[in-house]
């Protein structure tokens, strides 16, 4: 039997080896880990050339028109999670490409999404860096979030479980998306609030939407504008949902008290943006669904689906 390549991206913390056996696909499958991100589509393109199957990490690298159609040998393109909007589907269909996906565990991000409101207003991490540095004891004041409103923009799955840890703070919720309604709001024990009134108002504004074409820049300049200058912003979401650009701005002006971020426009954040030069910001990388639990079933659910696959029984495909 002939071998078939497989290669696991971008898996940045060497771990898919370790968290999954792969054992049972070693007598027909030669894995090769990518530890760092591709530089360029070009880079994909000379690294996967010879490859049959793909283990890609969500978004992280991406896969439109002209990557899969310069990979001739590409048969299976797996997938963390059950959407991945940097694949480009159609092509991967015209091209005869399977593509599957794997569950996910739980909601990882809306702790990641307390961890940087709290950062933010209490500065944890900050405080721990000044003592291990020795640094003189206590020179930040922190905020009380108990009292203040949270401002929830999407409230699916994700967004209703930070909303529920939020009231359990003592914090006031509010919500708005697109097509959220009053009744929807008050299933979760939400007030509803129109999109202008939300970023008007609220204390923390976090973000908890899919990223598709309608809601791409759906926080605008005019929506950065209408925070009030003591409020915050998080986004754990998808980092195009923001506009960036507005976003620097009024964090360099002071005229909002600060950001968490997660995602951004562009990943891995470029080593010189601005970002990381403001001391009103916290900044991780993406790091929402980056916990051993959340791995440890998405490398076992692709090594399924490359069994499945060579059943010709493909799992979970996509498109």
């Amino acid at each position: 039997m002939t071998r078939l390549h497989c290669a696991i991206l971008d898996d940045y913390q060497n771990v898919a080896l370790k968290l999954a056996d792969w054992s049972p696909l070693g007598d027909r499958i030669d894995v090769t880990v990518f530890d760092k991100p591709f530089a360029s589509n070009d880079e994909t393109i000379a690294a996967l050339r010879d490859v049959e199957i793909v283990c890609a990490m969500r978004e992280r690298t991406p896969f439109p028109r002209a990557v899969l159609e310069a990979l001739p040998k590409l048969q299976l393109l797996i997938t963390s999670g059950l959407r991945n909007a940097a694949i480009d589907l159609d092509a991967a269909k015209a091209r005869g490409v399977v593509v599957c996906g794997t569950g996910m565990v739980g909601n990882p991000t809306a702790g990641l999404t307390i961890g940087l409101m709290l950062e933010l207003t209490r500065k944890i991490g900050f405080e721990n860096a000044r003592m291990k540095a020795g640094e003189p004891w206590q020179v930040t004041v922190g905020e009380d979030i108990g009292g203040k409103t949270l401002g929830i923009v999407g409230l699916g799955k994700l967004g209703s479980q930070v909303g529920s840890i939020a009231r359990a703070l003592g914090m006031k919720t509010i919500a708005w998306s697109t097509n959220l309604t009053p009744e929807a709001c008050e299933k979760e024990g939400v007030d509803y609030a129109s999109k202008e009134e939300l970023f008007a108002t609220a204390d923390i504004i976090t973000i908890h939407l899919v990223l598709s074409d309608r809601s791409r820049g759906l926080v605008s300049a005019g929506d950065l504008a209408r925070m009030k200058p003591t409020a915050y912003l998080i986004n754990t979401a998808r980092g195009p949902i923001v506009d960036e650009a507005a976003l620097l701005h009024v964090l360099q002006a002071g005229k909002i008290a600060g950001a968490g971020l997660d995602t951004y426009s562009h990943e891995p954040l470029p080593v010189d943006s601005p970002l990381r030069r403001l001391d009103n910001v916290v900044l991780t990388p993406h790091l929402g669904y980056v916990t051993a639990e959340s791995y440890r079933r998405i490398y076992r659910e692709m090594i399924e689906g490359i069994e499945g696959w060579l059943k010709n029984e493909p799992l979970r495909q996509l498109g």
